[in-house]
């Protein structure tokens, strides 16, 4: 038997290959896209993308797994992970981005970083900072 990384989800809804699909699609569980779908998808759950699916618009979800195409803006609130042929282009706004070797991706990231500080950690009191006992470097010049 298969193993389906979403058999446990009792709420599946699935877009097979060959269906074309203008629309929103709203659910609470698990997606799986193997058509071609122009517009929306919103779900607290997975959206599972498959190698023959096609997603243009907007991904809305806990969990997107892809292996397909997107053309999308994506916010996942748990994880985008981009599976060796999938192919994502627009918008990715995740904690988490998982690529396997072979995804392609063009667009824009956002991983929730705001800033960084201008200088660099302050060190705790029992730890030493390494570079205050280097060598000083010495130029030998010839006479």
């Amino acid at each position: 038997m298969k193993n389906n990384s979403f058999a446990a989800d009792d709420n599946i809804t699935l877009l097979a290959k060959g269906v074309v699909l203008k629309g929103e699609i709203h659910v609470e569980g698990t997606v799986r896209i193997d058509g071609r779908l122009d517009g929306e998808i919103q779900t607290k759950g997975q959206v599972i993308i498959g190698e023959d699916g096609l997603v243009q618009g907007t991904i809305t979800a806990g969990t997107v797994i892809s292996s397909g195409r997107i053309k999308a803006k994506v916010t996942a609130n748990e994880r985008v992970h981009l599976m060796k042929t999938a192919t994502l282009i627009g918008e990715v706004l995740t904690p988490v981005l998982i690529m396997e070797e072979g995804a392609k991706l063009q667009g824009v990231t956002d991983m929730g970083v705001t800033a960084w500080a201008d200088e660099p950690p302050k060190l705790l009191g029992n730890v030493s900072d390494l570079s205050a006992h280097r060598a000083k470097q010495v130029v030998v010049l010839d006479k």
